[in-house]
């Protein structure tokens, strides 16, 4: 692939075609679940980063073995089996964790580093979010896209919900880049106590799974799930 041709691409597809070229954006600071619409140029434009630079390390995975898993390629129902016993239990499993730990941090260094209330704040809402979020899909729209794979049911999946999903993913994601700039990028004082440094390394972990699940989502099962429905009408 040529150069002009990777950089006018959408960042989502991009890592959806593999998804080792995650971990290049990643490094970059690039977004490319709840930003996957944008071209690689707009995203390197926007951050003022040298595309050649992303399309150089992006093209020099090529001449390395494949070995990550090529989503892509897997069947939708079982995607959603992915996304549910993997991410989904993620954050079933981290979130009361980050959420006692913020609480803590925040009791006890709150006012010398005030910005942990903050940080606590924007976990809740994280929390809130997220909790409610997984129901939706594993109530509404994965039923409903086992169904279609399974029965070749038109009708199945409603894209309303698809939208109202990616929104909230954008809230999600929003609220997690409020934490990143809170913590100086998951980076605790060099004063910081056992529990400061855990919080953030969990913070930072559970940005990286959101990344990849929201990818997973956006990028891959919503498109591919209204494209096979519209197929069928």
């Amino acid at each position: 692939m040529n150069t002009q041709t990777l950089s006018q691409k959408p960042v989502g597809e991009i890592v959806a075609e593999d998804y080792r070229t995650a971990q290049v954006l990643r490094s970059y600071g690039l977004d490319f679940c709840c930003g996957g619409g944008r071209t690689l140029e707009k995203a390197c434009t926007s951050k003022k980063i040298e595309l050649e630079q992303v399309v150089a390390e992006i093209e020099a995975l090529n001449l390395a073995d494949n070995t990550e898993d090529n989503y892509n390629e897997w069947s939708l129902d079982f995607l959603t089996d992915y996304i549910v016993n993997n991410h989904h239990s993620y954050v079933r499993k981290m979130l009361p964790e980050i959420s006692f730990y913020a609480e803590k941090v925040a009791r006890v260094h709150g006012e010398r580093d005030p910005e942990l209330y903050d940080i606590l704040q924007n976990v809740q809402l994280l929390r809130s979010e997220m909790l409610g979020h997984l129901e939706k899909e594993e109530q509404e729209l994965f039923p409903q896209i086992k169904e279609l794979v399974s029965q070749k049911k038109t009708g199945s999946v409603k894209s309303a919900i698809v939208e109202a999903l990616e929104e909230e993913h954008d809230k999600a994601g929003e609220l997690m880049a409020n934490i990143e700039a809170l913590t100086n990028g998951f980076n605790p004082p060099q004063n910081a106590c056992a529990s400061y440094r855990v919080l953030f390394q969990n913070l930072e972990g559970f940005q990286q799974d959101l990344h990849k699940h929201v990818h997973l989502e956006n990028n891959i099962l919503f498109p591919k799930a209204l494209k096979l429905e519209a197929a069928l009408n």
